[in-house]
């Protein structure tokens, strides 16, 4: 047997060390890029949550914040982001038959239980006769805002109006409420003007609200309003949307959004 001398032997094992320096070298540069647009606050605090485990999957997630509800979809619709994570099902599916985007849902996410606010009064008994309620101004969420107030017994919607009611649909209000359409971002910041305001969980939070002690009713978490991963349909079957799929879906995220946000926000999968 050949016994190698120091030097040579140093030779080879820093080739080595080269050569595995150069493979994990290759592996990083292999990672796949994707946008994900997301509203600030919570859809923004999850995906950092999802990040670390989509990493492991070698997706590199680069999260782009957005301040309204429109531009997401016109952002991914035009391939400036690869995903968005922001909406409820009934409002992507009323943006793809209005708009005419070619965007589909691959994957659940949270729900947000819509809550009611007020700076004036403790209990929606307590509003008085023309009280100003504002509601969010986007079909769907309007929609859901009427719908909460239904529940809560204040108004009755006509029950041809579904999911997508408007005020035009409200066939009873007895207190003569004044039903103000507000854009959901701006409903948090109404409340010092209006006797009380239904507002967007992850609105409220990112306001600084609490939803299980600040608001004065809360929809159920059973809800059609499960929040939803949306893509191109070009895209929907690219191995990147399932390791995304499945990067959200995993116990630690799951397990983040139980001790974060502790029952204001509910996972939907």
């Amino acid at each position: 047997m050949n016994i190698l001398s120091a030097k040579t032997l140093a030779g080879r094992v820093g080739a080595a060390l080269v050569g595995v320096a150069v493979i994990a070298l290759a592996g990083a540069a292999s990672a796949e890029t994707i946008r994900i647009g997301v509203s600030a606050g919570p859809h923004a605090q999850i995906l950092d949550a999802v990040k670390p485990i989509a990493a492991k999957q070698g997706l590199d997630i680069k999260i782009i914040e957005f301040t309204d509800y429109v531009i997401p979809n016109a952002a991914l619709a035009s391939g400036e982001i690869e995903a968005n994570s922001f909406q409820h099902q009934p409002y992507l599916d009323n943006q793809v038959q209005d708009r005419g985007l070619k965007l589909v849902s691959v994957g659940k996410t949270v729900v947000f239980p819509m809550g009611i606010y007020s700076k004036k009064v403790k209990n929606l008994s307590e509003l008085s006769n023309g009280a100003s309620v504002a509601v969010p101004n986007d079909p769907t969420n309007g929609g859901r805002a009427l719908l909460l107030l239904q529940d809560q017994g204040l108004i009755k919607l006509s029950p041809e109006a579904g999911l997508k009611a408007t005020p035009i649909d409200i066939t009873e209000n007895p207190k003569k409420l004044r039903i103000v359409e507000l854009d959901a971002a701006q409903l948090p910041r109404s409340l010092g003007d209006v006797d009380a305001a239904a507002v967007n969980t992850n609105y409220a939070i990112e306001s600084g609200l609490n939803p299980l002690t600040d608001a004065i009713a809360r929809e159920s978490a059973e809800s059609p309003y499960t929040n939803v991963i949306a893509v191109r349909e070009v895209d929907k079957d690219k191995p990147w949307v399932k390791q995304l799929v499945e990067s959200y879906h995993s116990p630690e995220v799951k397990q983040f959004v139980t001790e974060k946000f502790k029952g204001a926000v509910v996972t939907g999968w």
